[in-house]
């Protein structure tokens, strides 16, 4: 038999109101994270929930890993480019499933509301700003360690 991956090893569930949300240094102040599985900030699987109120932007970036997104509450709004441009944002209702390929420039928005997408990947998770002065951890809020908040 294989060995399992982090987290995978034992029964177990994680209800809605069970999620865990922490501020996440590389997301505006607003914005938060839960890691439901894995360690993102290792290699190996995890799964993590993004939670972004209402007309909170994530400007462009992009991350080394491939992710699919699943959108689980409001509508997410997301462009490509390493611009942001609100023309280019395609709205994604509940239970729509994005592909998004590492090294691919976007954006977000949560523009009708706020947002909680669910997000499956290979760490180690990474996440650069294309304009350094759009990285809120180069405005002294956090810490750099995956785990502050």
């Amino acid at each position: 038999m294989a060995a399992h991956q982090r987290d995978e090893d034992t029964f177990h569930s994680i209800r809605p109101e069970e999620v865990e949300w922490r501020a996440f240094p590389a997301f505006p102040p607003a914005a938060r994270l839960s890691v439901l599985v894995g360690d993102p900030s290792k290699p190996g699987p995890y799964v993590v929930r993004v939670m972004v109120p209402h007309d909170e932007k994530l400007m462009p970036h992009a991350h080394p890993e491939d992710r699919v997104y699943t959108v689980i509450s409001g509508v997410f709004y997301i462009g490509l480019g390493e611009t942001f441009d609100e023309s280019k944002l395609l709205a994604f209702a509940p239970g729509s499933l994005i592909v998004l390929p590492g090294g691919q420039p976007h954006f977000h928005c949560a523009k009708s509301g706020a947002y909680i997408t669910q997000v499956t990947a290979n760490g180690p998770l990474g996440l650069e700003y294309i304009d350094p002065a759009n990285d809120p951890r180069n405005a002294g809020v956090y810490n750099r360690s995956l785990n502050a908040g």
